[in-house]
């Protein structure tokens, strides 16, 4: 491995992967690759998609935990162990804790889902409620590891769990040893050091391409200044993805392995998690549809056979409705308009009949006729629409306009 930092020997090697790979036997599955028809069309090369999705805890964390607990001395074991998360890394360090026997408390923060909550109970992790962001939930944790000596299981930023994240890419050469592209999620960069790691060591020639979301994108300028750099606030439906500054230990081998870090939008995440509902039956989260939503902004900038890392599919139900929406409506097939008509009878019923014409399917409708903005004899009307594409919608714009309805938004 041509590693590019001054270290004379790498954090992690894959010697280290190929052990860690021994001990996840019988803990972690080979989780399956399934074909993209759609998606080889659209990059002009066959797509493969690694579903991580279908991971015992819904993620490739456990991986990571198991190694990493594994690999404590009986005395720290004794100890207990305690992390910090707002969802798949606290199920990974529950189960890989019960798994071993080892006591374990996970910190969450106070608004993540109930769902995710429930699970990293049900495997077994005391669960502890503590702050409104990660960073808080983070300290919290760190605090309980110093006062009871319990072992602080870092998410993504020690050797044990990078390479316990990269038997991922010893499974993707074996599954698709002709592959020639990559493409990873990075957050933290555990799962991406990992994967490179095990990959360039065995295949320098394939390319490795990692993805942020835009709001939450540390690494590029991370990158550019040749070290770790936080960003404030970052934002993002990407939940698994949305961390504030690279661990120190996978920057490194990010820096001097993965090719390329891309970055994508909102709307490109809410389309690749319907794209893989959709057309691959595959219940992803937004995370994990990164590398998806890359293939779909530039499809022609991946060179074939791709693989797509989808890294988890723990996502909240109500969330997964909002994020559906948006996706549609990044299509053009949902559409929410406001219309403003004239406050009397059978006004509704003449409105609804001017898009039924147009072909567009009411899903809800809500009324406003207090708003100190209309006046006696006026009313707002939101509607939100099933549209059949950007072309559709503009057509059901018209057809409102030209029937004299003032169309607000």
């Amino acid at each position: 491995m041509n590693y590019r930092k001054a270290d004379p020997l790498p954090p992690v090697t894959l010697d280290d992967v190929r052990g860690a790979q021994k001990m996840l036997a019988g803990v972690a599955r080979t989780t399956a690759m399934e074909g993209s028809r759609y998606l080889s069309r659209l990059v002009g090369a066959p797509v493969h998609l690694k579903c991580e999705n279908l991971q015992r805890t819904g993620s490739f964390k456990l991986r990571g935990a198991y190694v990493r607990i594994a690999g404590l001395l009986p005395e720290e074991r004794a100890a207990g162990v305690v992390a910090a998360s707002a969802g798949n890394h606290a199920q990974g360090v529950a189960l890989a804790s019960s798994l071993l026997g080892v006591r374990s408390t996970v910190f969450m923060p106070k608004g993540a889902p109930l769902p995710k909550i429930s699970a990293t109970q049900h495997y077994g992790a005391e669960v502890r409620l503590h702050g409104h962001v990660v960073d808080e939930t983070l300290a919290a944790a760190q605090e309980y590891a110093h006062e009871t000596g319990a072992v602080f299981i870092h998410p993504f930023d020690h050797p044990d769990i990078i390479a316990g994240q990269g038997t991922v890419g010893l499974e993707i050469l074996d599954q698709c040893p002709e592959v020639r592209t990559i493409v990873v999620g990075i957050g933290g960069g555990g799962l991406a050091a990992g994967v490179a790691v095990a990959v360039k060591a065995l295949r320098p020639d394939v390319r490795i391409v990692g993805v942020q979301a835009e709001g939450a994108a540390a690494y590029p300028p991370s990158l550019a200044a040749g070290r770790p750099v936080s960003i404030v606030n970052p934002a993002t439906m990407a939940d698994g993805i949305k961390v504030g500054r690279p661990g120190d230990v996978p920057f490194g081998i990010v820096d001097a392995l993965v090719d390329e870090v891309r970055t994508v939008g909102e709307d490109a995440l809410s389309t690749a998690l319907l794209l893989c509902l959709e057309r691959a039956k595959l219940v992803v989260e937004p995370a994990g549809a990164s590398p998806v939503a890359a293939l779909l902004s530039e499809p022609e900038a991946f060179e074939g056979p791709v693989v797509a890392l989808l890294s988890g599919g723990n996502v909240d139900p109500l969330l997964l409705q909002r994020i559906l929406r948006h996706g549609m409506a990044a299509q053009g097939r949902y559409l929410a308009v406001t219309v403003r008509l004239t406050d009397r009878p059978g006004a509704l019923a003449a409105l609804l009949g001017v898009l039924s014409v147009a072909d567009a399917n009411v899903l809800d409708v809500s009324h406003v006729r207090t708003d100190p903005r209309l006046g006696l004899s006026e009313a707002e009307v939101e509607l939100h629409l099933e549209t059949k594409g950007a072309e559709h919608c503009a057509e059901v714009g018209r057809a409102l306009r030209e029937a004299g309805y003032t169309v607000i938004g």
